[in-house]
């Protein structure tokens, strides 16, 4: 029998989330029913609630997601109900990219997880008063009591840890702990800067932290934010809004330039000067995403000493391996991401929007 729940539903793009009951389907057999408990609300998900993204609505986004398993398909062998699951992105499992430990570049990615609003047979997960919706965001649509989530979605988690202290790791903060460990890899004496003091950069921050860097460099315009991480793991903090961003970080690495550079900031302009402040052999990740079609100037002789900039989805990373080892950082305290969340009551959804789009919440996560 259909299940029916309460979601927060985006019936245009530029409308504000509207509660709404609204049916799931049945589980197939590789798809769960999970109750949330707690849901973090990501820019992607504002970025498609405006309209930027292709996403079909009336729909019901959230990426972010944490609950506990109630029901699975025939088909499901890594879950069982009573499970506390993060629920991450979704991938197909078959090709080469899935089968080589490289889920985020699945070949059927964009529209399983982004774009689609559908399961791969075309079927809908969630209608209201018989319509299909937009639903299968990330294979879960996570702003609702009661999601249906893809198998491939769900991460079994340690029970004891609280489901609203884990919530982002689903996208955010695998994203920018995935850019220091998957990607730059830092070794010792390592230059790490990160440009933007979000929720990405700031898990970017706390991951470099836990490597041999020796020099962690954060740059963003907001002065509470850089002393946040300070507080976080950062040695050095740069207020791009008063200096010189290449000239400043000229100067603290000796004219050497960055190792290695993680962009958070989707701002082409920063991204350059991140190009440019990397010293021979430096790399570049580009985590933030600027509107479809935007590009960028390099200085192509700039590039020659080695320099490599690199394209990032969800951190690179494996979710079952990946998430559960965060998990046990933040239990174990290494990982403090209690410092990024802000929590909501689930029906206070556009408040933690206006909160975040006014800078006053890093990580607003919604509790059930």
């Amino acid at each position: 029998m259909p299940i029916t729940t309460r979601a927060a539903v985006v019936e245009s793009g530029g409308a504000p989330f509207t509660l709404a009951d609204v049916q799931l389907d049945e589980p197939g057999p590789h798809e769960a029913v999970v109750r949330m408990v707690a849901t973090g609300l990501c820019h992607t998900d504002l970025g498609v609630a405006s309209g930027g993204l292709p996403f079909p609505l009336p729909g019901v986004l959230g990426h972010e997601g944490a609950g506990v398993v109630e029901a699975v398909g025939s088909a499901v062998t890594g879950v069982e109900p009573g499970d506390h699951v993060v629920l991450s992105f979704t991938s197909c499992g078959e090709c080469g990219n899935c089968n080589g430990g490289h889920p985020a570049y699945c070949a059927t990615w964009l529209p399983l997880n982004l774009i689609g609003g559908r399961r791969a047979d075309g079927s809908s997960t969630i209608s209201r008063d018989g319509e299909a919706l937009g639903g299968h965001f990330f294979g879960q649509s996570s702003f609702a009591e009661r999601a249906l989530v893809d198998e491939r979605s769900l991460v079994k988690v340690d029970p004891d840890v609280p489901l609203e202290s884990i919530a982002p790791l689903g996208c955010g903060v695998q994203t920018g702990v995935g850019a220091v460990w998957n990607v730059l890899k830092p070794v010792t004496g390592s230059t790490i800067v990160v440009l933007g003091a979000g929720a990405v950069g700031l898990s970017a921050v706390m991951a470099a932290a836990l490597t041999p860097a020796t020099t962690i460099i954060a740059v963003d315009r907001v002065s509470e934010r850089l002393s946040l991480a300070r507080e976080l793991g950062a040695t050095h903090t740069i207020n791009a809004g008063e200096a010189d961003l290449v000239e400043t970080l000229a100067a603290i690495t000796g004219g050497q330039g960055a190792d290695g550079v993680v962009e958070t900031t989707g701002n082409v302009t920063v991204l350059r000067q991140g190009v440019d402040a990397l010293g021979a052999r430096g790399t570049l990740v580009v985590v933030g995403a600027p509107p479809f079609g935007s590009e960028v100037a390099l200085d192509v002789n700039g590039l020659l000493g080695g320099k490599r900039i690199v394209g990032l989805t969800l951190g690179d990373a494996e979710t079952q391996s990946f998430i559960p080892a965060l998990v046990d950082l933040v239990k174990a305290g290494r990982l403090p991401l209690d410092r990024l969340i802000s929590t909501y009551p689930f029906a206070d959804i556009d408040q933690a929007v206006r909160d975040m789009g006014a800078g006053k919440a890093i990580k607003p996560v919604l509790t059930f």
